[in-house]
């Protein structure tokens, strides 16, 4: 419990900055005038990718890509903003785009894991909690399933590192490549994707040690038996 407890505090302050510093580089403009919009467009044109569509989607940081139908959907912040911070997260989401006209590897098996993980997500704090309980009673066989479940849930965690790590460096080296950031602005771009980044590390550290916790217990229930 406590463990879980100095995880949940460190994302909450993770997530605090991260809104922090994308808050305070939205304030930035581009010299070049650029919005996030068109940095997207003009990095895949400039990528050789032109069967991907860049769209505009409601909330705040909900920028993703969608390898189903090929989109690059953008918060409204970033879509219309001419921002330091529009840009690096445009340039981040066009890297996903990059990465699946290549079929790099650890996005199409995060992809190929996307039904497992929304599948086991639905039963697996039920199943833990159920299984908790029977273990403590004797049958600590429910408690295995939770695991085996939460385990789908951690593969994927561990797996959306490269993939998120990757996006960014792909969207750094473009901007700076380009010209797109200057020598004041390309900085802030990196610290924004590096603090971008931190929550899926934090992400993946929280969720492998919640396992591990429940192996744990579940080894424990055994020995008693």
């Amino acid at each position: 419990m406590i463990v879980s407890l100095v995880f949940l505090g460190i994302s909450m302050l993770v997530s605090l900055v991260l809104k922090s510093k994308f808050k305070k580089y939205s304030k930035v403009p581009l010299a070049n005038g650029l919005t996030g919009h068109e940095v997207a467009e003009k990095m895949l044109k400039e990528s050789g990718i032109y069967d991907v569509k860049v769209t505009s989607v409601d909330g705040f940081l909900s920028d993703h890509y969608n390898p189903a139908n090929k989109t690059v959907n953008l918060s409204p912040d970033v879509y219309n903003g001419n921002s330091v911070s529009a840009a690096a997260v445009a340039a981040h989401e066009c890297g996903h785009a990059i990465q699946h006209s290549e079929a790099y590897a650890p996005l199409n098996l995060r992809s190929k894991l996307v039904p497992a993980v929304q599948f086991s997500s639905t039963l697996v704090n039920w199943v833990l909690l159920a299984g908790v309980i029977m273990a403590y009673s004797g049958n600590p066989t429910v408690l295995l399933i939770g695991i085996v479940l939460m385990g789908i849930t951690v593969i994927f965690s561990l797996i959306t590192l490269p993939v998120e790590f990757d996006a960014s460096k792909r969207a750094l080296a473009w901007l700076e490549r380009t010209n797109v950031t200057n020598r004041t602005e390309y900085p802030m771009a990196k610290d924004a994707l590096k603090w971008a980044a931190t929550t899926y590390v934090v992400a993946a550290l929280a969720a492998v040690v919640t396992l591990i916790q429940y192996i744990m217990l579940y080894l424990g229930s055994r020995d008693r038996d």
